[in-house]
Formats: structure tokens, sequence, C-alpha cells
């Protein structure tokens, strides 16, 4: 077997001077690959590995949350789907801390949102209660996956890299979150069974699935700088007011917190249709 450095030995016949340059060049290339690999030791990982480590996070525990489906337990589901939203939240506050928005984070987290928020819901809602339905439980528990893939398209034609101060149409994590609350609080509370039943799932469903694909606007979660602290004090004691009422009370504080933040927007909606109608036309 010839040595890895044969190609650059010299003939017996050569010339002194041809193989002082051979030697030359082996010696240049030789430090060019330790330049090269001392380069790729001290490069730092890209910015954009941060957030992207926890949307694919996102993405595992709502893989879980289908595995969990299938075999029947429908809380740790709806827990697995819950912790993907927090796993969702942590990404976007990293990628802004990091400065690392990219497309290529905006593509990975609309990808993973499709599944977590999506599908997984969708497929938890179908087993859950719809199965029974036929054709009509199917086509009410495809809409999250259906609106949702909708909306995540919409957001991304119109994302500009700027955080704005709301979202057109609601959230996909809000609306698959607001759902599961209502799954754990049917499974958790002695009132809840109540609220897993056809006649009110199914207008839930539908009106969420809606709410999505609507140009209404819902508040975005604001940074928790100094200045906003300062401006709006007001909301975020109600921000963290949710936060104690989600910590003490678990899925029923899910759900009341949820079932508020969505009836804030439409009714701010309502507001501003309203006033619109009554205002005279110059």
């Amino acid at each position: 077997m010839r040595a890895p450095d044969s190609t650059f030995s010299a003939p017996p016949n050569a010339s002194p001077d041809t193989a002082s340059r051979r030697r030359a060049i082996r010696q240049r290339f030789k430090a060019y690959r330790a330049e090269r690999r001392a380069a790729r030791s001290e490069r730092p990982p890209p910015r954009v590995a941060v957030p992207s480590f926890f949307t694919l996070m996102n993405l595992f525990c709502g893989f879980l949350a289908l595995t969990q489906v299938w075999e029947g337990s429908f809380t740790m589901a709806c827990w697995l789907i819950v912790l993907a939203g927090f796993f969702d939240l942590l990404d976007g506050m990293m990628a802004r801390l990091t400065n690392a928005v990219s497309p290529f984070g905006v593509e990975l987290d609309s990808l993973s949102d499709v599944v977590s928020f999506g599908i997984a819901p969708a497929f938890l809602v179908y087993v859950y209660s719809l199965s029974d339905l036929g054709p009509l439980g199917l086509i009410v528990a495809a809409l999250p996956a259906l609106c949702g893939a909708v909306r995540l398209a919409r957001y991304n034609m119109s994302f500009d890299g700027e955080k704005k101060d709301h979202f057109e149409g609601l959230p996909i994590p809000v609306q698959a979150v607001t759902v599961i609350a209502l799954i754990l609080t049917a499974e958790t509370a002695s009132w809840g069974p109540a609220l897993a039943e056809v006649r009110i799932l199914i207008p839930t469903v539908i009106v969420l699935s809606a709410l999505m694909v609507s140009s209404i606007n819902f508040d975005a979660i604001p940074r928790p700088t100094v200045a906003y602290i300062r401006a709006r004090p007001q909301k975020v004691l109600a921000y963290v007011l949710a936060g104690v009422l989600i910590v003490g009370l678990q899925a029923v504080g899910l759900l009341a917190v949820l079932s508020l933040y969505v009836l804030h927007g439409m009714g701010h909606a309502a507001y501003r249709l309203g006033k619109a109608l009554t205002t005279p036309i110059s």
C-alpha cells in the first residue's frame, strides 16, 4: 500500500529544485489542513442552533402526544401538548435574545407547530370524543389541523422579522392548548365531564378553528423589558396573575386564562366593529 504522502515524493531522477518545491507544497498543504481543523474547533455553534433545539423539543412532544393518544393515555397526551406550548414559547424568546431570527427558524417552527398544535390535538379530539360520529366527527376533528396550517402559511408570508404587539388570527398554540385544557378539566375536575360532551366540544373546536383564519387581532406576549413594565403596569400585572392562576389551579386555571384571552380578542373586535358601524360617514 502506498503511503499517503507518496503523491508528493520525488521520483529517483528528479532534480533537487523539483524535490524542494514538492516538499514546500507538501508543507503548505499540511499547514493549511491544520489551520482548517483549528478554525473548525474554535468556531462557535450557529446562533440558530439554540432556538432550534427548543423547536425540535416542541416537535418531539407533539410526536409523543400522538403516541399517547394511540395508547389511550389522554391525560398524558394533553400535558405533552401543553409542554410543547412551553417549548414553543421558549424558542421564540431565545431566538430574539440571541438575535437568531431566521427564515430557517420560522419554517422549522411552523412545521413543528402543525404537528404539535394541529395534528396532535385533532387526533386527540377525534379519538377522545368524535370517533363515533362518522364523517361529521372526522371533518370537525380535522379543522384544527387544516385551519392551523392555513394560519401558519399566512403568518410566514407576512413575517418580516419584527416583533409585533398582536397576532392576526388566533395563534395555533392558543387554539390547541384551549382545547386541551377543556379535555383536561373534563378529566380532572369533579364538575368537568360535561365539558367533554359533543354539544360543547364540537362548537368549541369549530369556533377556535375559525378564529385562527380570521383577521381578528389577539395580543402577543410582550418582551419583559423595563420600559414595557413602566409603560403598561396593568398588563404586566394581568400576565403575572394569569401565571399564578395557572400554577395554582392547573387545568382549570389554564382553561380560565385562555378563555379570557380568546374572549378579550373577540370582544375587542366586536367593539371596533360596532364603533365603525355607528360612526357617521362624513
